[in-house]
């Protein structure tokens, strides 16, 4: 049975742990802490070095007590986007939102509060299980470096479950996008801009001529681009010299996501060519495409958990990326889940008490559930 006063108090607490992407040092030790109280084996990885920020990838480990079942592991990442420093919680009828002008962390917070709470209930409760591993990440937010920069090493689950999806317990992210990004520097060429404008190139309408003509947003289901960054220009007596780009495209379907490429590459292209001067473009791949079919071990568990909680299991796709896209990748199949947060990477960021309980009882179900199989 899960402590309710206790999952509330312990996400209370933890949203007030400072945690930007890179700055998890505070939150890292409150939950190494933690693990080890609980009689786990815990480790700290070196992925914090790698990406250049203050702690790395938490891995801890419940040894099976049923060594027939399959190791899972457990995910959720800890650090939160700004605005989240000084984050006040407050409960407001059945809701926890934030008092302040932050955002709430319950992405990823309220994920981390239901692994440590199911932890709790399995050794409580003695429940049978083929070896649980926990990992916390850092970073996820930007880039999912944790999970890129991951010891994978320190890893034996070939199943697992990320918490960190919009839609309430039961909701199962079987497909999710592939990103590149695309870095663009528009060259023009400086000149006085009251004494002699025509001798210049303004780079920055040159890169308002290639913006101008893409289609961005939403490009059908499964297709998605943004331009999200332009800077350039040192005064405005100056015809600007300089603009940098920096946009992204996503796609369940890897064509679509190279056509796009294709578009905005050639949009900045024939744009510099027109104003006769060049642009340098880079795309970068950030992650790849998962796609997992209804009989795929991971989603067969969480489907029977659902059941078994009186959830309404539903597979669903998503336009966004998670950890899961890396272990995926990397040969772990991996099912994002549901968690009920609301209005993520805002100030109106909530999450229903409700959702915050059914999600550690729906880890603790999938445990359950994956500890009565035999492989």
């Amino acid at each position: 049975m899960v402590n309710r006063d206790r999952l509330i108090n312990e996400f209370l607490q933890m949203v007030q742990i400072d945690s930007l992407s890179g700055r998890e040092r505070q939150i890292a030790d409150y939950l190494k802490d933690k693990l080890i109280s609980l009689g786990l084996s815990v480790t700290e990885d070196a992925a914090g070095e790698k990406a250049g920020g203050n702690a790395g990838n938490i891995i801890a480990k419940i040894p099976a007590n049923n060594s027939s079942a399959p190791v899972i592991m457990l995910c959720s990442h800890m650090d939160t986007v700004e605005p989240g420093i000084g984050v006040k919680p407050v409960i407001k009828d059945n809701f926890i939102c934030s008092q302040s002008d932050t955002v709430l962390g319950s992405d990823d917070k309220a994920g981390i509060a239901a692994i440590l709470e199911a932890i709790r209930q399995v050794k409580e409760n003695d429940v049978p299980h083929g070896g649980i591993e926990v990992v916390f990440t850092i970073w996820e937010e930007g880039g999912l470096f944790g999970a890129k920069y991951l010891d994978y090493s320190l890893l034996e689950a070939k199943i697992g479950y990320v918490l960190d999806s919009d839609g309430t317990p039961g909701t199962i992210i079987t497909r999710a996008p592939s990103q590149d990004k695309i870095y663009a520097e528009i060259h023009g060429r400086a000149a006085h801009a009251g004494i002699n404008p025509e001798d210049g190139i303004n780079a920055i309408l040159v890169a308002a001529n290639a913006i101008a003509g893409l289609n961005l947003g939403r490009i059908d289901e499964e297709t998605t681009c943004n331009i999200g960054v332009i800077c350039g220009g040192k005064a405005t007596n100056i015809v600007p010299d300089l603009v940098k780009i920096e946009g992204e495209t996503r796609s369940l379907d890897v064509s679509k996501r190279q056509a796009q490429n294709k578009v905005i590459c050639r949009a900045i292209e024939q744009a510099a060519e027109r104003f006769d001067t060049k642009a340098d473009i880079n795309v970068e791949p950030e992650y790849t495409s998962f796609n997992l079919s209804e009989d795929s071990l991971s989603v067969k568990i969480a489907i029977k958990a659902a059941q078994n909680l009186g959830l309404t299991p539903r597979l669903e796709k998503t336009g966004g990326g998670s950890d899961a896209n890396v272990f995926n990748n990397m040969g772990i199949e991996t099912a994002n889940l549901g968690i009920g947060m609301r209005k993520v990477h805002t100030k109106e960021e909530y999450i229903a008490i409700e959702d915050l309980i059914n999600n550690a009882r729906y880890v603790v179900e999938i445990i359950k559930t994956a500890g009565e199989l035999s492989l």
